[in-house]
């Protein structure tokens, strides 16, 4: 199966050589208003409102910091209600960027993709650092191929390409959204331009693999890239599925089986994996 493209690559500012996060340093700035557009130093809550004041200056940096931790930490919902209690009145446009930043990463982790919009929408309309703008637009690519818009998705996508940020990650969400709405040579190419950036991507040679053998474009090369793919990450469900799929396009009933076996095992809820077994054994 072609692998849903994943948040994992964009956490935070860290992620990028020589660039941290900001952690929420606290100066004077513009104020919250109600109502309307938020502005420089104004974020809007989930709601549409202002988000609540309340603490000394110390214990707004203090929250934002700690929410920026709990992030890192994976404790998506104890970050969010972390960072909705931060006091953003005297927060710069930087802070506010920051602080919207991860709110939306939150809403995006505990899959309240709407909300998440709203957060990451403010930052690249906003927001004056380059890193964190592609940030946001990769995330937002990735919330809007999870919930089947997309076109939306290249247009995010395709503007970060031709504003020159090239990135393996970039081009096998492109290839995903492409694959979604079944085109497939536009998919190939995608997944192609990223094994041109990074040869062992699994992610790229899971994808390529898939779409080569499920379209029956090239079952023998569509093989070999679902095999590549397992060599370098061996428990991957999703990986061991299209193995299994691209044994039973090229015939190979046993090896089929055995691959899919040990996807189910893995994954036994992922309902196009049960498909694809129940397709090649009968079994439910």
């Amino acid at each position: 199966m072609a692998e849903k493209p994943g948040t994992d690559g964009f956490p935070d500012k860290s992620s990028y050589p020589g660039q941290q996060a900001s952690g929420g340093q606290q100066t004077s700035g513009g104020k919250q208003t109600s109502g309307g557009k938020p502005g420089p130093g104004e974020l809007k809550d989930a709601k549409g409102g202002g988000i609540p004041a309340g603490g000394d200056a110390v214990n707004r940096k203090g929250t934002l910091q700690e929410g920026i931790r709990l992030y890192k930490l994976k404790r998506w919902d104890v970050a969010l209600a972390e960072l909705q209690r931060v006091n953003s009145e005297r927060f710069t446009p930087e802070d506010n960027a920051e602080l919207a930043y991860y709110l939306g990463l939150c809403f995006t982790k505990l899959e309240r993709y709407d909300d998440a919009l709203l957060y990451l929408e403010q930052v690249v309309t906003s927001d004056q650092d380059i890193l964190r703008i592609y940030q946001c637009r990769m995330t937002l690519a990735y919330i809007y191929v999870i919930t089947r818009r997309s076109k939306m998705a290249e247009f995010e996508l395709k503007r970060l390409a031709n504003n020159g940020f090239e990135s393996a990650q970039l081009y096998t969400t492109l290839a995903y959204a492409a694959w979604i709405q079944k085109h497939y040579r536009q998919s190939i190419d995608y997944y192609e331009k990223a094994l041109d950036l990074d040869e062992n991507n699994a992610t790229a040679l899971n994808g390529l693999g898939f779409v080569l053998v499920d379209a029956d474009i090239d079952l023998i090369r569509g093989l070999r890239c679902c095999k590549k793919a397992v060599d370098l990450k061996p428990l991957n469900p999703a990986y061991l599925d299209s193995l299994g799929w691209a044994y039973f396009k090229c015939g190979e009933l046993l090896e089929a089986r055995t691959w899919l076996r040990r996807a189910m095992d893995a994954a036994p809820a992922q309902k196009e994996i049960k498909e694809h077994f129940r397709a090649v054994t009968g079994e439910m």
